[in-house]
């Protein structure tokens, strides 16, 4: 029997509201409807783990209950907070968003799509993620899962990340979310293609979608979505200078617009080709403070991984000589005790690069 568009739609979100009745993961911003939380469980799912955010929600949660205790927040503590989790671009946009918030809307969380799209960080997803979670408005998403729900379920072709291709997935999780329970049902896409529809081993002899599935139909699972192959992940070697001066170390705030922007750090950097380490941290020190140093014993090594590139950490004791630091590329420098270096925002490389030098035998 043939079935027109609308009634194959239809079927797949009644089968996976059903799905969801019964499988449903028990997460903490499932258990409230306050929009700020729903919102901040969101921004910190974007490319990141389900059972990796849970800790960090709870900590912020705890921390800022309210829209209004995150609006009054200095933007270091949100960034302390923040540490581990990566992609801190979230937080600071997270952090004035919830500002504007306040500023502008009296500390409700807008319910308009015009409006919550105009806030510092939201875009297509969030909104959609937020005002149908929290408002119950009928607006679809489309995340790594979903897309890949997505592009099995209809068998679609080319990258899904790019032109035509991404259109369609918007336009199809458009058709699909219900005028009722679409905060349910874009939940249930979602977990869905994180238990069900997974990367390389899809339970499709558990899918209430298997029927319905066109690329199990053909045997192509597996290969949708049609991603392009990933680049080579580059590795690079960084020097980075434990700056000693009358018992305190030097640390530099990153600009705001900067990678890792807010957070605080070691001066250092890549080490050049026919360069050694050693080599690499006296320059970069210099180039970055206006510092000559003296460079020692090896304090600690470290690897740590980013999105795009890997790096591996070799921190060394510095002596300074006298002067006072002239920050080329930083937006602060400050002295402070090894005891002290809890209180700021480091990122997690350097948490590591601490943590060895607690652990460090040698005297100043």
């Amino acid at each position: 029997m043939v079935t027109s568009k609308r009634e194959q739609y239809d079927d797949v979100t009644t089968r996976l509201l059903a799905w969801y009745g019964r499988a449903r993961r028990d997460l903490p911003w499932r258990r409230t409807r306050d929009p700020y939380r729903i919102w901040l469980a969101e921004v910190m799912l974007q490319q990141t783990r389900v059972d990796t955010v849970v800790p960090y929600y709870e900590r912020f949660v705890a921390a800022f209950p309210t829209i209004e205790a995150l609006a009054a927040a200095d933007v270091d503590d949100v960034l302390a907070l923040w540490v581990g989790l990566g992609y801190y671009r979230r937080a600071r946009h997270f952090h004035a968003a919830a500002q504007q918030v306040v500023a502008d809307h009296g500390g409700v969380v807008p319910h308009e799509p015009k409006a919550m799209l105009a806030l510092p960080g939201v875009g297509r997803y969030t909104a959609g993620a937020v005002l149908s979670i929290a408002y119950g408005l009928p607006m679809p998403i489309v995340d790594g899962n979903v897309e890949r729900v997505l592009c099995r379920l209809f068998a679609l072709r080319g990258n899904p990340k790019k032109g035509a291709a991404r259109k369609r997935l918007w336009a199809l999780a458009e058709s699909l979310v219900p005028e009722e329970g679409a905060g349910d049902f874009n939940q249930a896409m979602m977990d869905f293609g994180a238990t069900v529809c997974t990367p390389k081993s899809p339970g499709c002899g558990a899918c209430p979608l298997a029927a319905l599935c066109e690329a199990r139909r053909s045997g192509r699972q597996l290969e949708l979505p049609a991603m392009p192959k990933r680049k080579a992940v580059p590795h690079y070697d960084v020097g980075v200078g434990i700056v000693w001066r009358r018992g305190k170390v030097l640390i530099t705030k990153r600009p705001a617009d900067a990678m890792l922007g807010g957070l605080w750090e070691f001066p250092g950097g890549k080490r050049e080709d026919g360069e050694s380490l050693a080599e690499t941290v006296r320059r970069e020190v210099k180039e970055e403070l206006g510092l000559d140093v003296a460079v020692g014993e090896l304090v600690g090594v470290c690897k740590h991984a980013y999105s795009h590139f890997r790096v591996t950490l070799h921190a060394y004791a510095c002596r300074s000589a006298r002067g006072r630091p002239r920050p080329t590329a930083a937006d602060a420098y400050r002295w402070v005790r090894v005891g002290e270096l809890g209180s700021y925002a480091f990122p997690a490389g350097s948490v590591k690069i601490i943590r060895a030098l607690a652990d460090s035998v040698v005297t100043r």
